[in-house]
């Protein structure tokens, strides 16, 4: 099929704009009770901004902005409520976080409305995000109590040198969230609530009651509301202050405003954990179940219109099977039917917003005028919302092309033959990303061989994200330019808090003692040392 012109391209652009005006003095799509509730959790006294859905341009909220002003009130009350929830003992934080699990399961059809009104996707994709919020919410709360426990270490001199490690939150954490998947990326609030902190909390405007309905959950958990502060606005507006004010920065979205971020708060010595970009690959082997790798790749790629950090925008495939998959894989993305339905569907949703549209519709472009082949897709599609567009799938796609080596994000995916192991490694590394990978074989060793061979923070085999990411118990992020630190896992908790280690010296200490001589002593301390290493002390 062939691919948008700069005629159709202007056409399609427009259509969207008039299908949009034409919803915006309708009735909402969310209930004006939840709104207003929602909506008391934000410190903003800028003009608001009216949010529109993706899926039929419908009225969503008039959402308050946050000036640089209402950022220093929020780190205000942040710190104030943080001294005294520092002081809450472990287990009593955890019990409140159990008893919003439950509360996030019971009310999950209000939660599941709000995702996909906000962002467009298809219902079972906003179940993915409620999913996570809920097993990454049991895991920390569970776990909580144990890990930031004091810890009894090893201490210099056996007997006699008691060391014990101890854990202090780091204060008001600044956490920046993105629209593509806005509860789901929100939790990363709960860790750092959990160790003790305050959170003062950006999300994205277009996706803001997504971020405040958890919020709001917890407060009527019994959290106190201000130690979750939220603001909202643009990064040139507030994002100084956010950073300025930080004892931690959490983020989620681009590399370049991660970096942006990294450089600011490098100048306060201040700490931050960053997700960022990817171009994702996926490396299906000969011996490959060509059916069932298909079907997952589908979801791998598409899953929220492809909208998704870790989804995959490129795959390579073993040569003798490639124009098989290729046929296979082609067929099931032409069989994907869009949806803008408010239920469960086997179909993918919208993109969220224009600027996303505009760029998948440029790198497609792009991609078939330096002679990419499009085997499925290509199109936008104005007549089902305004920001809609096919599954696509490409093949023969130059390295000239923007879409080789850019991400994305966006239901647009490349298809490349391999000859060896090694072509196919080299092929999924040569990229300046490296968040995540898939391996699809039936032999589970050589996979694991070749996952370990690939530069990417989490590989997925026989699968395209999900196992990976679902896996709460190990650390997910990037490798290379997909960022710094992690989220889940111990280390999603850890990165919260401060240890410190308080020793106490008894009997014998470091200075010479008993009347020895300082030779003597020395003598004594190399002894020491030789007699550990002996008993396999340390």
């Amino acid at each position: 099929m062939a691919t948008l012109m700069d005629a159709d391209k202007e056409r399609i652009m427009n259509q969207l704009s008039s299908t949009t005006a034409a919803h915006t003095d309708g009735e909402n799509a969310l209930p004006n009770a939840l709104i207003e509730q929602l909506m008391r959790g934000v410190t903003g006294s800028a003009a608001p901004v009216t949010t529109i859905s993706p899926l039929d341009g419908r009225t969503l909220a008039a959402v308050p902005q946050s000036a640089p002003k209402d950022v220093e009130t929020a780190f205000d009350r942040a710190r104030a409520a943080q001294r005294e929830w520092a002081t809450v003992p472990v287990k009593q934080r955890a019990a409140l976080f159990l008893k919003f699990h439950d509360m996030m399961l019971a009310r999950q059809a209000q939660a599941l409305d709000i995702v996909q009104w906000e962002t467009g996707k298809a219902r079972l994709h906003a179940l993915e995000e409620l999913m996570d919020g809920v097993g990454s919410t049991l895991y920390f709360a569970r776990r909580a109590p144990k890990l930031l426990s004091p810890k009894r270490r090893a201490g210099a001199l056996p007997l006699f040198t008691q060391t014990r490690e101890t854990y202090h939150p780091k204060g008001v954490v600044t956490t920046i969230t993105p629209w593509n998947y806005p509860l789901s990326l929100t939790m990363d609030v709960i860790p750092a609530l959990l160790a003790g902190n305050a959170v003062v909390h950006k999300p994205d405007t277009q996706t803001a009651l997504s971020s405040l309905w958890p919020r709001m959950l917890l407060i009527e958990a019994g959290l106190p509301a201000d130690l979750w502060q939220v603001v909202l606005g643009q990064p040139a507006d507030i994002g100084d202050t956010l950073i300025d004010n930080a004892d931690f920065v959490c983020f989620t979205g681009s590399t370049a405003a991660g970096k942006a971020i990294a450089t600011r708060a490098a100048a306060n010595l201040t700490g931050c954990s960053l997700e960022l970009g990817g171009k994702n690959p996926m490396l299906v082997l000969r011996d490959a179940d060509i059916e069932a790798t298909a079907s997952a790749a589908v979801r791998g790629c598409f899953a929220n219109a492809g909208q998704l950090c870790v989804s995959i925008e490129r795959i390579y495939v073993d040569k003798a099977i490639y124009q098989q998959f290729v046929g296979t894989f082609g067929a099931r993305t032409r069989a994907l039917p869009l949806s803008t339905a408010i239920e469960f569907t086997g179909g993918i949703g919208s993109l969220t917003s224009a600027k996303q549209l505009d760029r998948v519709i440029t790198h497609v472009q792009d991609a078939v005028a330096a002679g990419a082949v499009v085997v499925a897709g290509g199109t936008a599609r104005p007549d089902i919302g305004p920001y809609f567009y096919e599954p696509t799938v490409l093949t023969d796609v130059p390295p000239t092309a923007q879409l080789y080596r850019e991400e994305t994000f966006g239901p647009v995916v490349t298809i490349v033959p391999f000859d060896s192991e090694d072509e196919a490694i080299a092929l999924a590394n040569d990229t300046e990303y490296g968040l995540n990978a898939a391996v699809f074989s039936k032999d589970i060793k050589r996979a694991r061989r070749i996952a370990a061979r690939i530069q990417a923070g989490t590989v997925n085999i026989n699968e395209g994200y999900a196992a990976s990411y679902a896996s709460q118990d190990a650390p997910m992020g990037g490798m290379k330019q997909s960022g710094l630190g992690r989220r889940h896992g111990t280390a999603g908790l850890m990165k919260y808090v401060e240890p410190q280690n308080i020793s106490a010296q008894h009997v014998v200490g470091f200075d010479p003692a008993f009347g020895r001589t300082p030779a003597q002593h020395a003598a004594f301390l190399l002894h020491a040392m030789k007699t550990m290493k002996a008993a396999r002390i340390r």
